[in-house]
């Protein structure tokens, strides 16, 4: 497979506090936008030529990617649609088969790898990459059909329908794709709605690649079904984010099998490692560290003075992890700080300052400033998770629906605490002494007020 068009234009409304300012699709996983991890995914799978379809920031996208050979840029001015999305690259295509590919999507190489053999290797005009629901609900994705169909080499999975938001069903759509050349006119009959919904299920008047994928099968071609092998995550709302670092974190942490320290860097002999290290240049693990699980970290950081880190623990480039810290499972952004007693969980963008005394569970965003003892709630006296409002429907996150979600360059005052499941929009203050119990939005700032009682005191009140 020589093509790939990459989709990379959306809003990503759903996904707030993260997509307002910036492109969903640039979000960091593992310190590295989504966007580029794709495209390097597919890169790996054998893909020559990426076509990278932009639209809202799209100027974001084009910055992840620049310097990546043979990756060209359309824009998709109208965005009404993945199907539209495609048909803006089809210029690029020429006669030949290609991949799409959903540019907030996170998964491993091996996944597209395998999809794009199993494509090549049966006699079929289009394939999609599913994945088993599990536990999740069926009516928060687009989900598949699935049945068996006999081709040139036996027995093979494949699409038998689709459905938008069902209210049950055991497999979903993925955003991974592959057509034949010949198929791209099921694009161009693509209705602008998904037809196959359940009654009351009010598709948006959009062009959706699976309702082509409808039109296919109707017609009675195989389109080829494709399990997911490895872990898959489609960053559609906030919690995906934390979600998909915690499993691209985990997934390299099971790569590292012995360690790895570059020119420059040192652990010192008062440290207590219990598990691998994979350490950059210059960067240092200093006296009474103890690291209890795999350690990935970049060049130039300090690692220090009885700083704890549990479990897989992924750290970017000139950080300061320090002072008696506890860090458990994170994806740790480049320069950040995180000093005396901070107690840290959860996903960390470039530049997030912990300096003393915090606990933190969640994911915050780019240039973020945490005031000392700033506490996230991540239990409630009931023991249940919190519903969280997207685009005006209440859900109950399977993954993370306690942790706090903050948006890039935001801060808050000393002694703020914030209450589980909240999330604050990009570029707001959560004042000193808040007790946050409700969502923030963007460019917003929340103090306290508070109530002051004067009286007369002094000596004669103990009797002088």
């Amino acid at each position: 497979m020589d093509i790939a068009i990459v989709l990379a234009a959306g809003l990503g409304r759903k996904v707030w506090p993260y997509g307002e300012f910036r492109q969903k699709c640039t979000i960091p996983v593992a310190n590295k936008p989504i966007v580029r991890r794709v495209v390097e995914n597919l890169i790996a799978a054998g893909c020559q030529r990426i076509v990278v379809v932009v639209g809202h920031h799209a100027q974001q996208v084009r910055g992840a990617l620049a310097d990546i050979p043979n990756t060209v840029f359309v824009t998709q001015h109208s965005l009404d649609g993945t199907a539209s999305a495609v048909l803006t690259a089809l210029e690029h295509l020429e006669d030949q088969p290609y991949l799409v590919v959903y540019g907030d999507t996170v998964t491993t190489a091996e996944n597209l790898r395998n999809f794009v053999s199993a494509f090549r290797s049966d006699n079929v005009e289009a394939a999609a990459l599913v994945q088993a629901l599990g536990d999740e609900d069926a009516s928060d994705w687009l989900c598949a059909g699935i049945g068996t169909a006999d081709v040139e080499n036996g027995s093979v999975l494949q699409l038998n329908s689709i459905e938008g938001h069902p209210r049950g069903g055991s497999h979903r759509l993925c955003g991974v794709y592959a057509f034949k050349s010949h198929a791209t006119p099921y694009l161009l009959r693509n209705p602008g709605i998904v037809t196959r919904v359940p009654v009351g299920g009010m598709p948006p008047p959009e062009s959706e690649i699976a309702q082509s994928l409808q039109l296919m099968v109707e017609d009675g071609r195989t389109v080829l079904a494709v399990e997911t092998e490895d872990f898959f995550v489609d960053v559609d709302k906030p919690w995906h984010v934390l979600e998909a670092n915690k499993r691209c974190v985990d997934y390299l942490a099971k790569q590292v099998t012995a360690d790895h320290i570059e020119a420059g860097a040192k652990i010192s002999d008062a440290a207590e490692i219990n598990g691998h290290v994979v350490l950059g240049k210059n960067s240092v693990i200093g006296p009474r560290v103890v690291v209890n699980g795999t350690l990935i970290a970049g060049a130039n950081n300090n690692i220090t003075n009885g700083a704890i880190l549990h479990g897989n623990i992924f750290v970017g480039d000139q950080c300061r992890i320090s002072d008696y810290c506890d860090v458990g499972s994170s994806a740790i952004g480049n320069r950040c700080i995180i000093g005396h007693g901070a107690e840290m969980a959860g996903v960390l963008f470039d530049k997030v300052y912990l300096y003393h005394y915090c606990e933190m569970s969640g994911v915050f965003g780019c240039a973020t400033d945490i005031g000392a003892a700033t506490v996230c709630g991540t239990l409630r006296f009931d023991d249940k998770d919190t519903p969280i409002q997207v685009e005006g429907r209440y859900e109950v996150p399977p993954y993370g629906a306690n942790a706090t979600y903050m948006g890039d360059y935001c801060r808050t005052g000393v002694n703020a605490i914030i209450m589980p499941g909240r999330r604050i929009g990009s570029y707001s203050v959560v004042g000193p002494g808040v007790i946050l119990y409700d969502d923030v939005p963007s460019k917003t700032m929340v103090m306290a007020k508070q109530e002051l009682i004067t009286k007369p005191w002094g000596p004669e009140r103990y009797g002088w």
